[in-house]
């Protein structure tokens, strides 16, 4: 028989053991990871980075886009940014779903601007705030813009994309992206031709959000459950920050990056879309 110390011994020796065997066991389990939101982001040179530079490709893809920044997030994991320039909403369905599939949980999208054309109104009509006249070309374009506007082109283009991007990623949370002002609106009244042009293009930004919004909230009622389709205005986060401002956050000149958001804007775009709950995990 064991001595009466030994038998005293032996409770603490075993709990000393059942305590290493735990601590050793803690130490040994790996960190539970954080399940990350699996993001991708399609649409034009609004969702590539255009405009913030440096470029990782001819698609003008930055690390300053919003979907960039979001990635820093500890809540998103961004698997590509497949958006590209001077893309249209067809182009998205034609080019960009690919990157779709069952476990995308977010999808981020800025198209439609090239859809109406955009681009060329700020190249033959913007030279007004040069003082000088546009060129024959301005009225054209302008024509085509409304056209699509005004018939319900541009809305059924859209509602098109939003309903391919939700077949492609059933299970995913989809945001549209409206555009900023490029131009600061400015009071009514006044008749030199820059103003005119930047009555023109705040009317312009102003319908073209609006139809991206009635889009998307179409698409949503449309859908038979969740996930839902949220649209994300981005104008009055950049009010006061217009191409002639004192302080931009669009760019002012010449191609690639004229008329397209800077670093700062990008930034915006971002805050937008966090304060929206838009990267926050469900």
């Amino acid at each position: 028989m064991a001595s009466p110390a030994l038998q005293r011994r032996r409770p603490a020796f075993a709990a000393a053991l059942a305590t290493l065997a735990i601590t050793a066991g803690m130490a040994a389990a790996p960190a539970q990871a954080v399940d990350k939101i699996k993001y991708i982001a399609l649409g034009d040179s609004y969702a590539a980075g255009q405009g913030a530079g440096p470029y990782l490709d001819t698609c003008y893809r930055s690390d300053n886009a919003y979907s960039e920044l979001a990635d820093v997030d500890k809540t998103v994991q961004l698997v590509v940014n497949a958006a590209c320039s001077g893309k249209t909403t067809w182009d998205v369905v034609n080019t960009q779903l690919r990157q779709l599939n069952k476990s995308t949980e977010l999808v981020t999208i800025t198209a439609g601007g090239n859809n109406i054309g955009f681009g060329d109104i700020i190249n033959y009509c913007g030279v007004v705030l040069a003082q000088l006249p546009p060129a024959s070309e301005c009225g054209s374009a302008l024509g085509r813009a409304q056209i699509q506007l005004q018939s319900g082109q541009l809305k059924s283009d859209l509602l098109a994309m939003i309903q391919s991007v939700r077949a492609a990623a059933p299970n995913a949370k989809i945001v549209v992206t409206g555009y900023p002002y490029l131009l600061d609106p400015i009071p009514a009244g006044m008749t030199d031709p820059a103003a005119q042009f930047i009555y023109t293009a705040t009317d312009l930004a102003n319908r073209l959000d609006e139809t991206i919004d009635a889009a998307a909230k179409d698409a949503d009622g449309a859908a038979a459950g969740d996930p839902k389709v949220q649209y994300v205005d981005v104008r009055a986060a950049f009010l006061g920050h217009g191409a002639l401002s004192p302080d931009p956050w669009i760019n002012l000149g010449p191609a690639p990056d004229g008329f397209h958001p800077n670093a700062a804007g990008y930034q915006a775009y971002f805050a937008a879309l966090s304060s929206s709950g838009v990267y926050s995990a469900p």
